[in-house]
């Protein structure tokens, strides 16, 4: 009888395989997902050795060392299979420890390895030995490799290999792959069987019916999107289009979008051109209150977001936010509350940057602090940002996640300068700080000037850009700044407002919440009904006459207080009354 990892080698390749089931129905829509591997693609499961990620790479790349060095690539390539069983590592590693080797020095090195990897990639009968070709082809192949690259697409659990081997000889095609694995909304088949038919007219026609309710196309599935249907040539070469015009805000807007582990729209290489031909365009856009709140979400992502890191020519990002304002329009008064809510925002937001004057030229570098809000429409965290000499910090310096909340950084004071060093978080990664990470720095006075320095990135994932170096602040100008900003309520709305001033009560008087046993939580307004504030505290439940059951594990509480119209203020009073006078566990409205 073989051995295991000869065994497949009976079966076709994989690519063969992909081929044949594209070839039997070339005009059929793609399952979601791929197509399935047949079953002896899969190498047996891999030993239980404990090894670390960095061990397991090196075990694989000296199995492959020998392999990739020999002269007669077709005796390596059938050896390939052996090598990688005797590691028993997951295809997964295998490609990204392929794809991480040095490449091999000299012409005749690098072709030999190149030649491996068409090889594996085309003859391969199991993942793990097309993952270690495409690990080759990574940063080793050429415009021929593509077609054969896009086939092996087609298969569940090489898409992503895929992808990232495609990405940097065909953005389009890598594109395409990754939709057709990761699209799974009904309202996206549509576009997705139309690119991989490769029938562009009918992609172009669906482009303008892409889902609109927010949160159904994520950041990286909009760079994708317009990636594959090629928007940013469309856009100019279909003027007379405004579906396509108003898809493209669309999809613009959403690569702004913190909601995501990376910055889309800074990994998307035609969003200046992207940028400039919508702003262009924008005032033939209907005047439509969405349209007019995406043309404001671009620019504040302009402004202060990622998207002002894009490699914009001298004046033209400046130039672009003033032409996409222009567009805006005045928004009127919308009939039902939400939308006068979603009006005010885009008055205030406008006039906010119209009056954001950029830095000027000096000696110290300069800070200016502002809190991003969110389209109402289209709900966000709330985020304190950071622009030093007008360039944003925390995108720069982090681009993992947000800004962290006025309500931490500014209600606090946390940003003041003081005689002793202080550390403070500046953002958070947009999954959680102990999965990727988080920025922090040490803020700390010197004489004439407030430092920051000792930056940190603890948890995040490599291939960061480096940590700023020392920012040396004028003292009196870093004071005058963060006292402008603690002060500033020209973001907020009433709810908001309201969770402020409770949170500032209870700071003054902790006792409100200690006399019931409890503690504080955080305070802030309800995500998906920002007219509701939240206050939340932590403390053991209470049986039906109201004694504390100590016993018992803690829990959390959500006390919510819709916005009845009063002035915050007496909103705010009225909930520390009740708090003096009650245990909150035993009002109504709470959940625990």
């Amino acid at each position: 009888m073989s051995a295991s990892h000869e065994r497949p080698t009976l079966a076709p390749s994989l690519y063969a395989y992909a081929r044949d089931l594209r070839t039997a129905e070339p005009d059929a829509p793609l399952p979601r997902g791929g197509y399935a591997l047949p079953e002896t693609a899969r190498a047996p499961a891999p030993r239980d050795v404990r090894r670390t990620y960095r061990e397991t790479c090196t075990a694989v790349t000296e199995a492959l060392a020998p392999l990739i060095a020999d002269a007669d690539t077709g005796r390596a390539a059938a050896e390939v299979p052996r090598a990688l069983a005797s590691t028993g590592v997951p295809d997964r590693t295998v490609f990204a420890a392929v794809a991480e080797r040095p490449t091999p020095g000299g012409a005749v090195a690098e072709a030999r390895a190149r030649d491996l990897g068409r090889r594996l990639t085309r003859e391969g009968t199991t993942t793990v030995t097309v993952a270690a070709g495409l690990g080759l082809l990574c940063r080793l192949g050429e415009p021929e490799d593509v077609p054969y690259l896009r086939v092996l697409g087609l298969l569940d659990g090489l898409a992503m290999a895929v992808v990232k081997t495609l990405t940097p000889l065909d953005r389009k095609s890598a594109a395409v792959v990754w939709l057709v694995h990761r699209a799974r909304a009904a309202a996206l088949r549509g576009l997705v069987d139309a690119l991989a038919a490769g029938d562009e007219a009918a992609a172009h026609d669906l482009l303008p019916e892409l889902p609109t309710a927010p949160r159904e196309t994520g950041p990286e599935q909009a760079r994708r999107i317009a990636e594959a249907v090629g928007l940013s040539e469309l856009l100019r070469r279909r003027p007379d289009h405004s579906g396509h015009l108003a898809a493209a805000l669309r999809l613009l807007t959403r690569m702004c979008s913190g909601r995501g582990y990376e910055s889309e729209i800074l990994a998307y290489d035609e969003a200046v051109d992207l940028c400039e031909a919508v702003a262009a365009r924008a005032h033939e856009l209907p005047p439509l209150l969405d349209h007019r709140a995406l043309l404001v979400s671009l620019a504040v992502a302009l402004h202060s977001g990622a998207a002002h890191l894009l490699p914009w020519p001298p004046g033209r990002r400046r130039a672009v936010i003033a032409t996409l304002l222009a567009a805006v329009g005045e928004p009127g008064t919308p009939p039902d509350r939400e939308g006068r809510r979603r009006a005010d925002w885009i008055r205030r937001t406008v006039r906010q940057l119209r009056e954001a004057a950029p830095s000027a030229p000096s000696g110290s570098p300069r800070l200016r602090i502002e809190v991003a809000v969110a389209d109402p429409g289209d709900p966000d965290v709330v985020e304190t940002r950071f622009l030093v000499n007008g360039r944003p910090l925390v995108p720069a310096a982090f681009g993992r996640g947000p800004g962290d909340p006025p309500e931490r950084l500014l209600d606090s004071g946390v940003l003041r300068a003081g005689p002793e060093p202080r550390e403070v978080r500046l953002a958070e990664a947009y999954c959680t700080e102990g999965c990727c990470g988080a920025l922090y720095v040490t803020v700390r006075r010197e004489g004439a000037h407030v430092v920051w320095d000792g930056w940190q990135r603890p948890c995040a994932p490599p291939g960061l850009p480096p940590l700023p170096d020392a920012h040396r602040f004028d003292a009196e100008a870093y004071d005058t700044e963060v006292a402008r900003a603690e002060q500033d309520r020209s973001w907020t709305w009433p709810a908001r407002r309201t969770a402020r001033l409770i949170s500032a009560g209870l700071r003054e008087r902790p006792e409100l919440l200690a006399r019931w046993g409890l503690g504080r939580g955080w305070i802030s307004t309800d995500f998906p009904a920002p007219d509701t504030t939240v206050v939340t505290f932590d403390g053991p439940p209470v049986t039906a006459d109201g004694t504390p059951e100590t016993e018992q594990p803690a829990r959390q509480y959500l006390w919510r207080i819709p916005d009845d119209g009063t002035p915050p203020e007496q909103q705010a009073a009225a909930a520390l009354r009740r708090l003096a006078e009650e245990d909150p566990r035993t009002y109504p409205e709470p959940s625990g």
